[in-house]
């Protein structure tokens, strides 16, 4: 029996292109839609196409027609996500997307929580189902365990590498240096003129002792903060990457295999620490953009079977057991979750 139909929209873009591989691999029938009918045919490969605007309610519901989920992978988010979630609504189906951008995320979250149309329809809204964003918020979860809360919840990420994507190169130019912190049990968002605290992690081989900057704006301290009762969550990044950044190749990330992942190895630890315990784990693999695939794409599968925990506007540590949707993951390496 064929499974059902997921629209991703932004269908060109480079993640959603192994969005859609990962959603054929498992069976699905993903319909592509995006503005320009052009390089949709290009990506089209026998699937059907369906031309659609962000700024066009009514092409937005040609385009989610008999779809029971839309995966958004097009960015500005800012403009796409709230389009397409009123369009999720409009339809009664899921909505997943996998924005990096902080300041989107927190809109989302802080819109659709408490909208009542939500509830009603029993669907999900699920921003930020990506790498960054689910990764750190699933390890959290896992780590935290029976403890009802933590004093602290860090999340360290190292890359060897980055060769950023256009669309992450965009976004942070859309956030001109202003950064998600949160302390006191409160977000608030740091000015792009103030400097970023640097220290050093430790993490599991292969990296080792690394140089990081804190206050790494990433959207996991987003979808943390919506669930875990934590006074403080703090996010670091190793300073390897970051030089990719000031001279990016205007091609983006060079693949390496026939599956089109490049040869980036990343490392996310998360530590929570409670009184004077602390619980770490860490999960390493291949290709951030492509890693989000197997993930906003079991998202889906297990909301659409009925394996979601709860509906609403929610991350993925809310959705899912924490520990066994990371083991149903393509890691090349998951500590022990215990």
């Amino acid at each position: 029996m064929t499974k059902p139909v997921v629209a991703v929209f932004g269908a060109y873009g480079h993640t959603a292109k192994f969005v859609t591989a990962e959603l054929l691999e498992r069976g699905f029938t993903p319909v592509l839609s995006g503005r320009d009918a052009a390089k949709l045919a290009e990506v089209g490969g026998g699937l059907e196409t369906r031309v659609a605007s962000a700024d066009d309610p009514a092409s937005l519901d040609r385009a989610l027609a008999g779809a029971a989920a839309v995966i958004n992978c097009a960015g500005p988010f800012g403009d796409t996500a709230p389009a397409l979630v009123e369009a999720a609504l409009r339809a009664g189906i899921h909505y997943f997307d996998v924005t990096g951008e902080t300041l989107v995320a927190i809109d989302t979250f802080d819109t659709y929580r408490q909208d009542p149309r939500v509830k009603e329809a029993g669907v999900v809204i699920a921003p930020v189902m990506a790498f960054y964003g689910a990764l750190g918020d699933l390890l959290a979860t896992a780590a935290l365990g029976e403890w009802a809360s933590a004093d602290e919840i860090s999340v360290a990420v190292a890359l060897d590498s980055w060769q950023p994507t256009r669309g992450t190169l965009l976004a942070g130019a859309r956030r001109a240096g202003r950064r998600v912190v949160y302390a006191d049990h409160r977000m608030s968002v740091r000015p792009g003129d103030e400097p970023q605290p640097t220290s050093t992690w430790t993490f599991p081989a292969p990296f080792g002792t690394q140089d990081v900057v804190g206050e790494f704006s990433t959207t996991d301290v987003v979808t943390i903060a919506q669930h875990i009762d934590t006074e403080r969550i703090s996010s670091y990044l190793n300073t390897t990457p970051l030089k990719d950044f000031v001279d990016p190749s205007p091609d983006g990330p060079e693949a390496v295999d026939a599956s089109g992942r490049s040869a980036q190895v990343f490392l996310v630890e998360v530590v929570v620490r409670r009184g004077e315990t602390t619980r770490r784990v860490f999960a390493r693999g291949r290709d951030i953009y492509a890693f989000t695939a197997p993930i906003v794409v079991e998202a889906t599968s297990r909301v659409l079977s009925g394996r979601a925990l709860t509906s609403g506007a929610v991350t993925a540590g809310e959705l899912f057991d924490a520990k066994d949707f990371l083991r149903s993951l393509p890691f090349d390496e998951l500590s022990e979750l215990s």
